[in-house]
């Protein structure tokens, strides 16, 4: 393995320790209607984005909601003794990736067959303590 590769894995490994992350693989959701939800809740405190999530009538957001309570669980389980509410949390980074695409055929007129891709997407959201920017 190379040295700037051997840093960065460090650099990133020391990354994960301080924040919590969570991921949703495989969602079977086009990546585009996922990336419009989750826009709504990038760099938003936890609180206002699960309202955020509860009540938007897209339907990607309801799997972002649970996998925001999922990273809110491992944030508290990583930070033993703390409360989610002292925390001052917020979304500090949410990313979504294509995923594997499953294709399959639909009959067109005339003998032909139109090619369907059913999409679908990786998300990885972290959750990060405020606080900790100005320290």
């Amino acid at each position: 393995m190379g040295v700037r590769k051997r840093n960065k894995a460090e650099v990133l490994k020391k990354a994960k320790e301080k924040v919590a992350f969570a991921k949703l693989n495989n969602c079977p959701t086009s990546p585009r209607k996922m990336r419009l939800a989750a826009g709504l809740i990038r760099g938003v405190p936890v609180e206002k984005a699960l309202y955020i999530l509860k009540f938007s009538s897209k339907e990607a957001s309801g799997r972002l909601y649970k996998l925001l309570l999922s990273a809110m669980s491992n944030w508290e389980a990583k930070n033993k003794g703390m409360r989610i509410e002292d925390a001052n949390l917020y979304v500090k980074e949410i990313s979504v990736d294509s995923g594997r695409m499953l294709k399959r055929l639909q009959t067109a007129p005339q003998g032909r067959a139109y090619r369907i891709r059913k999409r679908s997407n990786h998300v990885t959201l972290i959750v990060d303590n405020k606080d900790e920017i100005n320290k």
